[in-house]
């Protein structure tokens, strides 16, 4: 896949133990990115956050350590992360969904067929 210029990132905040159908709601987003066919995924732990319940979630608590903040980052085209969005309405009850212009200036993956170093 080759992707160079304008793009969007797609930017889902979630928390760490939210659900669906008793799987954890990012690994949900990222088999859904994967299976229509998105440039790529990545989840980010956050350390420390809260949202629209105002409660902070911390790793530095051991009571609230469980929930922690989770964003769902994903790069494509405009039209690839418009399709997805109708996914997420499915997915996504509590959290925030961001979708902003960037410009790819390098995407690059590994040859098929070449083992990980």
């Amino acid at each position: 896949m080759r992707l160079h210029g304008p793009a969007q990132r797609l930017t889902i905040l979630v928390g760490e133990s939210d659900q669906y159908r008793h799987r954890p709601l990012y690994t949900e987003i990222v088999h859904r990115a994967h299976a229509m066919g998105l440039a790529g995924a990545s989840v980010f732990r956050g350390i420390e956050g809260f949202g629209a319940s105002s409660r902070i979630h911390t790793s530095r608590l051991l009571s609230l350590g469980e929930d922690l903040p989770v964003a769902v980052v994903i790069v494509d085209a405009p039209d690839k992360i418009t399709e997805f969005l109708a996914e997420l309405d499915e997915l996504v009850t509590e959290g925030l969904v961001m979708v902003e212009p960037v410009e790819v200036y390098r995407y690059v993956g590994r040859e098929p067929g070449r083992a990980e170093s």
